[in-house]
Parts: C-alpha cells; structure tokens; sequence
C-alpha cells in the first residue's frame, strides 16, 4: 500500500505544527525583514530568563540548541589548549549523536559508555569512573530524557555527582524534551544552576519539540554568568533569525497552543502504549515525544515495510536491536499507525 501522503513519525517533529499565533507574528514580521533583529532577540531572552527564573546574562541564544552544543565542546577544547590539558567527552550510548559528532569533528576524543542492560538506563558509575580516571578536562553529556530511549536518569545520583564533580568536570545537559516529563522524580538542571558552585553546567533547551517550531531553528542555554559569557565568545553573531525569535516569542505567550501541543503528545502516547500492551510488546516508559519499542524482529526490514504502508518510523539506534524509535504524531496518525502495526502482526511481522 503505497501513498504520496507519508506520515513522518522518524524525526521527533511536531506534527500539530506552528501555532496560529506564531504564524501570524512571522507574517506581521516581513515589514521589517529588512532590519536586523536586534529588538526581537532581547526580547526573547529577557522572556526565556523570565521563564527559567534566571538572570539575561544567563542566557545564550542560539540557532537551535545544536549550536550550543557546538559552543560548549569547542569553548572548553579552547580552555583545555590554553591551560595545556588534554580534552574528552563522556557520552552514553546510544544517544542524541550531535555532541559526539562536533567532538570528533574537531579531534577530541568520545568515549562512549553503554547503556545498562536491560533497563537501557545511563550508566552513572561507569560514565564517572571514565572521567575520574583522566587526567585533564572531561565534559559529560546527558541527554534527559534521553534520545533515543525516552527515559529520565535517575535525578538523586545525577545531582549528587554534579554537586561533588571536581572543577575539571563539565555537564552538558540537553534538556529537549523536558516539558513532556510526567515523573515527579524529576527535576531540571536549571535549579541546580541556580545554586552557588554551579559554575561547570550547561543546559540547553529547544523550540523544536513542544513549541513546534524545529524549521525555525531557535533554542538556548542556561548556565552562570561566567559560563555563559564563554560560551557567547563562540556563538554565531546576528544567529538568531527575525521569523524564529517572533515565532517563538509568540508561542511561548500562547498558552492555548502549548497546552493543546502537550495533550496532544499524551493522547498519542496512550493510544500507542494501549495498543503495544494488546500485541504484548515491551517499551520504555517514556517521558518524551517518542517512543521506543520493541518490534521482535529485523528493525530495517519493520522500517521499510513501514514506508511501504506510508509511514516512516525511527532508524535502528545501536547498539540495541531489535527496538525501534517512533515519534508521537497527532491522534489521528497513530490512528493509523495503530492499524498498520496491528495488521503487521496478524501477518507475523511483528
């Protein structure tokens, strides 16, 4: 069953798409398109500090989050060559691969921890010993929720190591999917920057996700003062567009949107849940805008014959086998996902 209308649920987009609001503010914006956009900008970020309940100058501004990412590897790789130390990234696996990507990209060394077995949980213990045992700087990346598992770490042990970390230990966490977190348990970054010695952390957040506006490439980093006048050293100048600072400035002043963008991702997130406990297959419990579940079977051939029925599911994320990532859509394309899938496994595929 082939069709022109594929149903992309592989990227962890939100298909809800941009909100009303957001779309007219970047339509009343092309009067002005020919001005840099110097105004919209600050106006962002006094509204993004106002939000996390920090100060402006400890915000940094991006073109989406990715760029921070970019900013906090290639910042502490320049500090590192200053101070004559050696330089490496502490990673999980698998994860969101942009860290380990820039790292490479300019020769620091990855080292990447694996995940638990059978929980697919971040390996705390281990990812320390790594960077206790290396004699220079490390910066540890922690995806929370993680991509491409969906699960939150454990908030105690991660806050207590943060809080003992040596000076030489950095933590970037990557905070994209924090609005769709359900578990009590969990608590952001953010309020740990907020407390004196907090100088080695970095959380970035993005509009992609809940805010739907991934095209318009906007996202930001939370950290001290100190931290975030380094980070700004390495920033793209002029980096944020006039479309994507009013697009997001609107959305955030639209609670209607926001609110419905969040209900939306819990409906999807029932219905498929309902429907993987019906064919008995396993996923983790997710606090994010996706899934990741079991298939019993070849994850590349479920992937093409997914697309083959019209609809684009998530790659294979080694080393796991035998999951596959799927993005929540809207309600009614995992009303066709739920089809689909269940008659994959009247045909045994599954």
């Amino acid at each position: 069953m082939l069709t022109n209308n594929l149903i992309e649920l592989n990227s962890n987009e939100n298909s809800l798409g941009m909100a009303k609001s957001a779309k007219q503010a970047v339509i009343e914006s092309l009067d002005i398109g020919f001005r840099y956009p110097d105004d919209q900008r600050a106006a962002l970020i006094t509204k993004v500090a106002d939000i996390n309940g920090v100060t402006e100058n400890q915000i940094s501004l991006v073109s989406g989050s990715s760029e921070n990412i970019r900013t906090v590897i290639q910042m502490l790789q320049n500090q590192a060559l200053i101070s004559g130390k050696k330089f490496q990234v502490i990673v999980p696996h698998p994860t969101f691969a942009y860290t380990e990507l820039y790292a490479t990209s300019i020769d620091v060394p990855v080292v990447k921890v694996p995940l638990t077995d059978e929980s697919y949980a971040f390996d705390l213990q281990s990812m320390q010993k790594v960077a206790a045992d290396f004699d220079g700087i490390s910066l540890l990346y922690f995806c929370n929720p993680n991509n491409p598992t969906a699960t939150i770490t454990d908030t105690k042990i991660l806050k207590d190591w943060v809080e003992r970390a040596p000076d030489n230990h950095y933590f970037l966490l990557d905070e994209a999917y924090s609005e769709y977190v359900t578990d009590p348990s969990f608590e952001s970054g953010v309020t740990w920057i907020k407390k004196p010695h907090s100088g080695n952390i970095v959380v970035v957040r993005t509009f992609s996700k809940l805010c739907a506006l991934a095209g318009m490439r906007v996202g930001y980093a939370v950290a001290s003062p100190k931290m975030i006048a380094k980070l700004e050293a390495f920033i793209s100048i002029d980096n944020i567009n006039l479309s994507g600072a009013v697009a997001a400035l609107a959305t955030l002043d639209d609670e209607d949107f926001l609110a419905l963008s969040l209900k939306t991702a819990n409906q999807s997130r029932q219905m498929v849940e309902q429907t993987l406990d019906e064919l008995g297959l396993r996923y983790l419990p997710s606090q994010a805008s996706f899934i990741f579940h079991e298939i019993k079977g070849d994850v590349q051939t479920y992937i093409d014959r997914m697309r083959e029925h019209g609809i684009a599911v998530g790659r294979e994320f080694a080393p796991i086998t035998g999951f596959n990532r799927l993005t929540l859509g809207r309600p009614d394309e995992m009303a066709v996902f739920v089809e689909v899938l269940k008659s994959f496994r009247e045909k045994g595929w599954v």
